[in-house]
């Protein structure tokens, strides 16, 4: 199972949605910064998680954008990070 490498950043306008959203997003990534996330995502998830961010958005008023890196095994992303220091998350296993 191939998994890509997103950066998901987001601008909801609503306080209170912007807490459900990031609690979902809390759920398929590792928090970066206020509103941007990294996430390791098979083909499978990556749909899931637009069909629940899609849901739970309001189109006229929230953007959420989703950008693939690439494959996350093979990609070496170059990052000038200033401040704390930036690590590419890596793949762990999820104990249920």
């Amino acid at each position: 199972m191939e998994e890509h490498l997103y950066i998901i950043t987001y601008d909801i306008a609503d306080p209170k949605r912007w807490r459900r959203v990031f609690k979902l997003m809390n759920a398929y990534g590792e928090w970066v910064q206020l509103s941007v996330f990294q996430c390791r995502l098979s083909r499978r998830r990556h749909a899931e998680l637009i069909a629940l961010l899609d849901g739970m958005i309001h189109h006229r008023a929230d953007h959420v954008i989703l950008l693939d890196v690439g494959v996350a095994d093979a990609v070496k992303p170059r990052v000038v990070s200033l401040g704390k220091t930036f690590e590419t998350v890596v793949r762990e296993p999820v104990i249920v």
